[in-house]
């Protein structure tokens, strides 16, 4: 986006994000659109003739998809690298469009949030009548063994509180001009984000319960598996944050990939928080009392 201007060597005479054309929202809607495609074909079972083609045109998609977002943020970089385009109004417009990316995230995970809450809170709803015949009236579910949260959720918990820590160091070091403890907090985060999935996919793997045939397992696992491939993004996030500070590419002046990186995380790390809370502590009273009961 930004070659036409570096190569004449002019920066733009204005303080405003207009750009030089750029392929990648056609190339990525194209992506997009394929992807979807062959998400349905996947899922109806289409034939082209003896061949399911479904996951390969999913999988031709999916590979647009990152390639567009690889170039188009690499082109982004290459904006903020020329020390030209980022103006002080261009950061400011930046700045607002992670906060709306971030709130647009927040109301997704409402929406798991509203789920749960209304499936634990209104267990015995006397008009729910598949409800109560499935569940049992109850919340957990009757017959449904859930998870300790003292256990590997409390584990997870203080793994990215303290990655929260990490995070918050790195870009303080930043600031401060010091790159070594930057550097250093920045692979501490990504190892922590690292184990983090480590730990959750062990969880997931010993879970008494399933996906299927419980609205416990389907509003468990949708909460925490979104949550975890938020972790997974985070992660690769900072990862590429990492190797930028390794090339040298932060200031303390013009660091906004970083600041955005920091943003995401500790929103991940506060969504976290409500699902320790809410999902394994709060889910696990029901049980503890009927287990008392007993």
């Amino acid at each position: 986006m930004a070659d036409a201007h570096a190569a004449s060597g002019h920066a733009p005479g204005h303080d405003y994000h207009l750009v030089d054309p750029s392929p990648w929202p056609l190339v990525g809607s194209i992506s997009a659109f394929t992807m979807a495609v062959g998400l349905v074909m996947s899922m109806k079972g289409i034939e082209i003739g003896a061949l399911k083609a479904g996951p390969f045109v999913l999988g031709a998609g999916f590979i647009g998809v990152l390639f567009t977002m690889a170039s188009w943020w690499r082109d982004v970089i290459a904006e903020a690298e020329s020390g030209k385009y980022h103006t002080r109004i261009v950061q400011i417009g930046l700045r607002y469009g992670m906060i709306l990316f971030i709130a647009s995230e927040v109301m997704f995970f409402v929406a798991w949030f509203w789920a749960y809450f209304d499936a634990s809170i209104f267990a015995a709803a006397k008009d729910q009548y598949a409800r109560n015949a499935t569940i049992g009236g109850m919340w957990p579910p009757k017959g449904i063994e859930v998870l300790d949260p003292l256990n590997l959720p409390l584990f997870n918990t203080l793994i990215l509180l303290t990655s929260g820590t990490t995070v918050t160091w790195a870009h303080h070091a930043l600031l401060e001009g010091d790159r070594k403890s930057l550097k250093t907090g920045l692979l501490l985060t990504v190892l922590l984000g690292m184990l983090f999935t480590g730990v959750q996919a062990w969880e997931y793997a010993h879970a008494p319960f399933a996906f299927k045939n419980s609205i416990f397992g389907a509003t468990f696992f949708m909460a925490t598996g979104f949550h975890g491939f938020h972790v997974i993004v985070g992660t690769i996030f900072l990862l590429i944050c990492l190797l930028r500070a390794n090339a040298g590419q932060f200031t303390p002046e013009r660091h906004l990939g970083f600041e955005f990186a920091a943003w995401y995380w500790h929103f991940v790390d506060v969504v976290w928080l409500f699902l320790f809370s809410c999902i394994y502590v709060w889910g696990s009273w029901g049980a503890m009392i009927e287990g008392a009961a007993r």
